[in-house]
């Protein structure tokens, strides 16, 4: 099975620091993620803690980034990691993208969410999306498994960058299994990937947990 067959995306509160770390990492190790935010707003640090920088999503990385090395407090956001975060970021995508609104992104076999609330948020969506679609006869279609998994990360470039790390393992391991069950011929779904349980998830999750005991998770199975 290609790295690229694997449906995933990871999933923070701003699409700006933890999801997209891990996503430039799982780029690296030739994976094709997706990132988003589940966040009413992207809101990035500012001068103080009641002025944070706020922008909608959508807004491209790239005009953040003008506009923060050109305000008086560069500096500041220099030795924060702000500005190297987004000089990373616009050259993985365009622009943070929401969750909420990722309907044309299609289907995920693995949603990869960096804390706990995000997580819940995730559920919850998956879940109103579900209902809806039972309410509309005419959207009826074929529901897939989709596994959601919380790694739990410090939002700081440092954790960022070890979480991601982590999140590289977990999904290798993930994808080694659904290679494997791909060429034995196991249940697939109606697009012709591999179908595997909780139980094998679980699995995987007790095996890399080993070596990532600094790495706090949560797991749920949910339908897209």
């Amino acid at each position: 099975m290609s790295l690229k067959d694997l449906r995933l995306c990871t999933v923070c509160a701003a699409n700006n620091n933890r999801s997209m770390e891990a996503h430039k990492q799982l780029l690296e190790a030739g994976f094709f993620p997706r990132s988003f935010g589940t966040g009413s707003s992207v809101k990035l640090p500012g001068p103080s803690a009641d002025r944070p920088n706020v922008y909608p999503f959508g807004t491209p990385y790239e005009q953040i980034y003008d506009e923060l090395v050109n305000l008086e407090h560069r500096r500041m956001y220099e030795a924060q990691g702000l500005i190297s975060m987004l000089l990373r970021n616009k050259q993985v995508k365009r622009a943070p993208e929401k969750w909420h609104s990722n309907a044309a992104a299609g289907k995920f076999d693995l949603v990869i969410t960096c804390e706990e609330r995000c997580f819940d948020l995730v559920l919850e969506d998956l879940m109103n999306r579900m209902n809806s679609k039972l309410e509309d006869a005419e959207q009826l279609e074929v529901r897939q498994v989709v596994h959601v998994i919380n790694v739990d990360i410090k939002d700081d470039n440092e954790n960022a960058k070890i979480g991601g790390k982590g999140i590289v393992k977990l999904v290798q391991l993930i994808h080694a299994l659904t290679d494997r069950k791909k060429k034995t011929g196991d249940l697939r779904d109606e697009d012709g990937y591999p179908v595997f349980g909780e139980d094998e998830m679980m699995g995987i999750l007790t095996e890399w947990q080993k070596d990532h005991t600094h790495l706090q998770t949560l797991y749920s199975v949910s339908y897209n």
